[in-house]
């Protein structure tokens, strides 16, 4: 069992309370646009981090971290990507990938807009955590914290920080 920390879109933001509000994880997740080496070290010094990077992540960010990471966590199939859009809408980057071989969990970032939705015509599980940096037209910050079981996803919780 792991307890996941979820982020997107800091684009180069720092908040000491992802130190706090990821405490109790065991691993954290950036879904791009990290920003800044600087943001990406301080989650990797805290706790193991993954990460993909984002459109407008550049140099170092882009030789670290690919733009669409698989793999399993537990015994689930985890696919995260920046731009990747939502069940009903995929990204066309990343539907031929979603579609010929669903993952049980796809995360992706971009649009700033938190949002959980289930694809039950996939049957996978679609997280973006929003937005978790100043940048952008978003009124609250969203993180997310979400317990991976063997291949069950539990104790999904939305953190939401006022900018």
């Amino acid at each position: 069992m792991k307890r996941i920390g979820l982020l997107s879109d800091t684009h180069s933001w720092w908040d000491d309370r992802y130190l706090t509000y990821f405490a109790e994880c065991d691993e954290i997740w950036h879904a791009g646009d990290i920003g800044s080496m600087e943001v990406a070290q301080r989650l990797a010094d805290f706790r193991p981090l993954r990460a993909v990077c984002g459109n407008c992540d550049g140099g170092d960010l882009r030789l670290l971290y690919p733009e669409v990471l698989r793999w399993r966590c537990e015994e689930a199939d985890v696919l995260m990507t920046h731009i990747g859009g939502y069940p009903g809408h995929y990204d066309p980057r990343i539907r031929q990938q979603i579609m010929a071989r669903p993952p049980q969990l796809f995360i992706s970032g971009h649009s700033h807009i938190l949002k959980v939705q289930f694809d039950s015509s996939l049957q996978l599980l679609h997280i973006n955590p929003g937005a978790a940096g100043q940048q952008g037209w978003h009124k609250v910050r969203t993180l997310v914290r979400v317990t991976i079981d063997k291949d069950q996803f539990r104790d999904l919780e939305v953190i939401e920080i006022p900018r």
